[in-house]
């Protein structure tokens, strides 16, 4: 059996901090709470980086504050996995005429596109997050580069071929692979999705969350690659799924009970027997949600 560790997608949301619930209260820079929560856990997904390309010097720092054993997984930019990215998170040399912009908002909105970007400045872009990520490599504590799609990458030749592009764009590390569109494991598609992944020892990322949309995915529990299992739950918040929201949090306020947890554990262990290790990521990130669910995870798998 592979070994199965559990954490959380972030350390540094604000509503786990303002909450007071997890951190102790000297616990109160930057510093601190990376080096407690490194205490409890054994790995993290690092959530920023969707957001904004990381930087060599938060790397260093964050390999520097973490135990030998600890591992980072970096959730990928999101120009890179397709999604709308705001200008003002690039490099100011390589953000795309302030009349380019795609969607409802049209021409001047502050998001872009991967498409907007000429060849060399996106490639520019793969190298500066390639070499960003070199000091966690380089300490034995970069895990997977984590690749979320969105529901409006659908299966076919080009995605594929583009799910490949990435592997081979970031040479030196791993990366796995979610998708938000169910087109992709569906009857027709499952075992050609699967076994691509699997040709290629890309990790499927298994998902726990609200069902009934377009970006749902069942709970399924496959492992393509046998270095490798990926788990993320992002809770069963059905009613703010969807809704509109200024952040992104209101998403994943939801609190697994024991019992929701419990109908897990044999898909766990059917992973560990597939995989040298699982490693399992609570995105519940509310409050302290997230980190009190990992211990519960924790203490039902023992």
């Amino acid at each position: 059996m592979g070994a199965v560790l559990v954490g959380t997608a972030s350390w540094t949301d604000k509503t786990l901090i303002d909450s007071h619930a997890f951190y102790p209260p000297e616990a109160t820079s930057a510093d601190a709470r990376l080096r407690y929560y490194a205490s409890q856990f054994p790995i993290v997904e690092v959530d920023s980086t969707y957001y904004f390309p990381p930087t060599e010097r938060n790397a260093a720092l964050w390999a520097q504050r973490t135990p030998v054993e600890f591992t980072f997984h970096i959730k990928a930019y999101s120009l890179l996995t397709r999604h709308p990215t705001r200008r003002q998170s690039l490099p100011e040399e390589l953000r795309p005429p302030a009349d380019e912009g795609e969607g409802k908002k049209g021409k001047g909105s502050p998001f872009v596109y991967a498409s907007h970007l000429p060849a060399e400045a996106l490639d520019e872009v793969w190298r500066q997050f390639r070499e960003a990520l070199m000091p966690l490599h380089s300490a034995g504590k970069l895990g997977v580069v984590h690749f979320q799609f969105p529901e409006w990458f659908l299966p076919g030749a080009e995605s594929r071929d583009y799910l490949l592009e990435c592997a081979g764009r970031l040479p030196d590390y791993q990366i796995a692979v979610e998708f938000r569109n169910a087109t992709w494991v569906n009857e027709r598609n499952r075992e050609r999705t699967l076994g691509l992944l699997r040709e290629h020892h890309l990790p499927f990322t298994c998902v726990d969350m609200p069902q009934g949309f377009r970006s749902s995915l069942p709970p399924m529990a496959e492992a393509t690659s046998s270095a490798l299992a990926y788990v993320r739950f992002h809770g069963r918040n059905t009613e703010a799924w969807e809704a509109t929201h200024a952040t992104a949090t209101p998403r994943f306020a939801y609190l697994y009970s024991q019992d929701e947890l419990a109908g897990w554990v044999p898909r766990i262990q059917a992973l560990a027997g597939q995989a040298r290790e699982v490693h399992v990521l609570m995105n519940n990130c509310y409050r302290d949600n997230a980190q009190v669910n990992a211990r519960q995870l924790v203490d039902l798998l023992r």
